[in-house]
């Protein structure tokens, strides 16, 4: 969809999303970086690509749809070529019961496009304008069983033969073309579709196992002859500019692909290990759009805090929490959020995960001198509005974090504690002083993330005696008042918007429950065998689970008389925080997540 510019400045007008001074920086944008007006007021979220698709939808009278491409049964897809989709950007979504055939069109008013489908499909048409974004990952379905043509390109010929006495790399194998180059490229794209963030590509004694690791579990794939493993690791080693006669080192490297319509960053680890070399793969989706917080998970008084926090004009905002808990993700969408054409972003970052378009993002390389510490030094002279530090490890950084935060400056980053009140005592062990921290830190978020309950195949249940005391165990739930207390949280997080599951009547007997305990009558669990859906393992995607602690005038007091981190907690569950432990409890209650869960990830606090 190619909107003119005079038609998407008419949007934003009618809109009220920007003022003329605004408008004037687009348009000094557009000629500068040479892109069109629709792509940068998306890119800087002034308006949202559904918004924008609604708006032309409104403007040419043509119905706007939206739909899940999984929710597309096959031989509707298969209505139309795939060549033939790809090359129009239109796909068949639907049929009904008298034969007309429901497409999505990126551009209705592509007349060459409209009178093609009416010869391919027949007159039998209603026409809808889509998201274009909604349309491509309709697109890349057309692919389905990559599992299966990896299988047929593992048992070929070439790979099948069980002697790995010869492991010798031909240059043959390294083509383009050649069974090794398919089996790393369908490896890639079938760890892309599964939703994976990493491929583990791990060798045994007699053969070479292929893991994936998704919704933050590891699960095995494949086994491939041991054969191909030098093979295999040294293709790898040429997309990702690594030397491919060094084994006795490790080393990293960088390389991209395209799976569709979407560009992938794959970041590459090899590792040496008894049985050979060991791959690593990280996947990260240069196409995503960053989610916004409701979607990431917060809601209440978390969700108004942390946005009060992020629009100030100077402090700092801690997240924290354990490798893999989404902390980059959590400062990815806050970045995304802030960045317009008026304010300089910075960021310090080990790696960077994420690009985000109009954000100055560095690097750290230890070997060139660029520290966490240095790197922070040299972008304080780089005239920043905010900046964002990966990581704050050690003293050095802490302080000109802390002092960046003081003169002027918005500052996020990161430290690795186990829930918010920590991290405060934290910065005291690294020589921060206690009055520093109360006059620069506006908030801490503490987070996880716990896979999402798969839609189509949970089921509801009502927690019997054994169930329900574990649950009042684990969750610190004694008396009325506690129950009640949930019960109020579930009612905000229904007035946030934030529905809850209509979930039946579920097992069990109400009337074996006490009063005080009717408020947790309906948990949700994972069908028993999954569906096709979740691959059948009853859970699909990942949603966070949070603790954000604000750091008012009662909690500044208490950091400048040294308070340890347990009374910190303590005054802020009293002044409203909810605990990580209670929000994934209200995540359960709304059909999101499973207790089990909730459990698995907060073991540690």
């Amino acid at each position: 969809m190619r909107i003119a510019d005079k038609t998407v400045e008419e949007f934003l007008e009618k809109s009220g999303k920007v003022n003329a001074e605004q408008l004037t920086t687009l348009q000094d944008q557009e000629k500068s970086e040479k892109r069109p007006l629709q792509d940068l007021v998306i890119s800087n979220n002034l308006i949202s690509e559904k918004e924008l698709t609604k708006m032309y939808a409104d403007s040419v009278d043509v119905p706007y749809v939206e739909f899940s491409p999984k929710d597309i049964k096959r031989e509707v897809l298969m209505e139309l070529p795939e060549r033939i989709a790809r090359q129009y950007n239109t796909v068949v979504f639907d049929v009904d019961e008298d034969g007309v055939k429901y497409i999505a069109m990126a551009d209705p008013d592509d007349v060459q496009a409209l009178n093609f489908m009416q010869k391919q499909l027949g007159p039998k048409l209603r026409v809808f304008v889509a998201p274009e974004s909604q349309i491509n990952a309709t697109l890349d379905s057309y692919r389905a069983n990559i599992a299966g043509e990896l299988t047929k390109v593992i048992s070929s010929d070439e790979l099948a033969a069980e002697d790995a006495d010869n492991e010798e790399v031909d240059e043959s194998d390294l083509a383009e073309d050649s069974p090794i180059a398919q089996t790393v490229n369908l490896i890639i794209e079938y760890g892309i579709k599964a939703g994976a963030s990493d491929i583990h590509i791990e060798p045994r004694e007699k053969f070479v196992v292929v893991r994936y690791r998704i919704d933050g579990i590891l699960r095995e794939a494949n086994k491939l002859p041991k054969k191909v493993l030098a093979a295999l690791t040294s293709r790898i080693k040429i997309l990702s500019n690594l030397k491919i006669d060094e084994h006795r080192a490790p080393q990293d490297g960088r390389f991209k692909i395209a799976v569709g319509s979407q560009m992938y960053a794959l970041r590459v680890s090899t590792l040496p290990i008894i049985d050979g070399e060991k791959v690593v793969m990280r996947i990260l989706n240069e196409s995503v759009k960053a989610a916004a917080f409701d979607e990431l998970g917060f809601w209440g008084n978390a969700l108004k805090i942390l946005q009060q926090a992020i629009v100030q004009p100077n402090g700092m905002v801690l997240v924290t929490g354990p490798t893999g808990s989404g902390k980059s993700t959590t400062l990815f969408s806050v970045l995304s959020m802030l960045n317009t054409p008026n304010v300089n972003i910075s960021t310090i970052e080990d790696p960077v995960e994420y690009r985000i378009v109009g954000v100055n993002q560095t690097q750290v390389n230890p070997i060139a001198g660029m520290t966490f510490a240095n790197g922070l030094r040299s972008l304080l002279r780089q005239d920043p509005n905010i900046i964002m530090v990966g990581e704050i490890r050690d003293t050095e950084t802490a302080d000109l974090a802390i002092q960046a935060a003081l003169t002027g400056h918005l500052v996020f980053s990161t430290l690795h504690t186990s829930d918010a009140a920590t991290s405060l005592p934290r910065l005291l062990d690294m020589g921060v002083e206690p009055f520093l921290i109360a006059s620069t830190v506006r908030a801490v978020i503490a987070q996880r993330l716990v896979r999402r309950l798969c839609p189509d195949c949970k089921e509801v249940f009502t927690p019997d005696t054994g169930v329900l005391e574990r649950i009042k165990s684990a969750f610190d739930l004694h008396s009325a008042e506690d129950f009640a207390h949930i019960n109020q949280l579930e009612s905000d997080a229904l007035k946030d918007g934030v529905g809850l599951e209509d979930g039946g009547k579920g097992k069990g007997s109400v009337n074996e429950l006490s009063s005080t305990e009717k408020s947790i009558l309906r948990l949700w669990k994972t069908h028993e065998d999954g569906c096709n859906n979740c691959n059948h393992t009853g859970y699909k995607g990942r949603i966070g689970i949070y603790e954000v602690l604000d750091n008012d005038q009662t909690i500044q007091k208490s950091i400048v008389n040294n308070s340890s981190s347990e009374d910190l907690e303590a005054l802020a569950l009293s002044k409203g925080m909810v605990s990580m432990h209670i929000d994934g409890l209200i995540k359960c209650l709304r059909g999101e997540t499973t207790i089990e869960e909730v459990m698995r990830v907060t073991s540690d606090r």
